[in-house]
């Protein structure tokens, strides 16, 4: 079981990926609609898990993930966004992201890639 932070500016894409993980047997300890609040509740929560949007409004996926990994290097966050160019993909690696997951994705790809890092 792993605690998760779940950030996507959609809310329907949070109560999908949020659907999942309880599912799965994952707690999902808290959500984030933009990149300030993901790297608030990170600070708040220290889940083992971020799964992180890139497009969100304030500061991306990517300026979040960088925020958070600079705070923790030892967090993992697994991008889950649209963006499957490949220099979004280095750049969330860049940023510190462990993994990305392509919307749109089979539930079980979210659960694999969550038990890689747990």
């Amino acid at each position: 079981m792993a605690n998760v932070l779940v950030c996507d500016d959609a809310a329907f894409m949070r109560m999908t990926l949020i659907k999942i993980l309880k599912e799965a047997g994952h707690v999902t300890v808290g959500e984030a609609a933009n990149g300030i609040e993901a790297f608030e509740k990170y600070k708040e929560f220290k889940p083992d898990i971020v799964l992180m949007d890139i497009t969100m409004p304030d500061r991306d996926g990517l300026e979040a993930t960088h925020d958070i990994t600079t705070y923790d290097p030892n967090a993992t966050v697994i991008m889950v966004s649209a963006m499957g160019q490949q220099e979004k993909v280095f750049a969330a690696i860049a940023n510190g992201a462990k993994d990305f997951i392509v919307k749109p994705f089979d539930p079980d790809k979210i659960v694999q890639c969550i038990a890689k890092y747990i």
